[in-house]
């Protein structure tokens, strides 16, 4: 690496600080599912969530080291102009790299306590306080994320302003920015095709028995 620096001519001082930052950066990776591929059946099953880990997820990783990787460079360059045209890049990758390794943590083998609908904690008194019962709650999510045109994401978050928890949705890869996520539910259709076809509706139906209902109450208590 040293001799790789030096090599360069000294005029090119913008190109020496790009090479130098992109080399101590360090890489996103894909983190390993919590579970085995499996565990999710039958509402999901192996062949998607292998399909959607280690080929979707992975390519949202590689297309964001790539674009941070350019970003580096154009930095060094001080190219404003080409920071600013970059940005899609960085917010679609970004986000589906986001996005998806919460989703991961946010789903549970079946049948494990993980999936149990909570009667009594922090979670259970927010959703009574704010939706009146899991199942208004679980209808309402349902109902707009069904309604998203196109690809994106249906969530249940907690509004740090208001303190009250909400159902937003996001179109496309963008992240949950305004809310502190606790539930996401990915509608892009190479989520649920392979299983359900064209019937978004079932696979919203049956999402919920592997929801990781554990770790929405602790991405609350966090929040809290």
């Amino acid at each position: 690496m040293v001799a790789v620096l030096r090599s360069l001519p000294r005029a090119a001082a913008p190109a020496r600080r790009a090479f130098a930052a992109a080399a101590v950066r360090s890489k996103h990776t894909l983190p390993d599912l919590p579970y085995p591929y499996d565990a999710l059946e039958p509402s999901i099953s192996k062949k998607i969530m292998t399909l959607h880990h280690d080929k979707h997820h992975a390519t949202y990783i590689a297309g964001l080291n790539a674009a941070e990787e350019k970003l580096a460079g154009l930095q060094a360059s001080q190219d404003v102009k080409g920071q600013i045209a970059l940005q899609a890049a960085l917010k679609f990758n970004g986000g589906g790299h986001i996005n998806h390794s919460l989703f991961w943590k946010n789903l549970a083998p079946t049948g494990s306590n993980q999936t149990q609908i909570p009667t009594s904690g922090a979670l259970a008194d927010q959703v009574k306080k704010d939706f009146g019962s899991f199942d208004n709650l679980i209808e309402q999510m349902n109902t707009k994320t069904a309604a998203i045109q196109g690809s994106g994401w249906g969530w249940l978050g907690y509004n740090p302003t208001s303190k009250v928890l909400e159902v937003v949705t996001t179109a496309n890869q963008d992240p949950l920015l305004t809310h502190v996520p606790l539930i996401g539910i990915d509608i892009w259709e190479h989520a649920f095709y392979l299983d359900y076809q064209n019937v978004k509706v079932d696979y919203l139906k049956n999402i919920w028995k592997v929801i990781n209902w554990e770790e929405a109450e602790n991405r609350l208590k966090a929040a809290l």
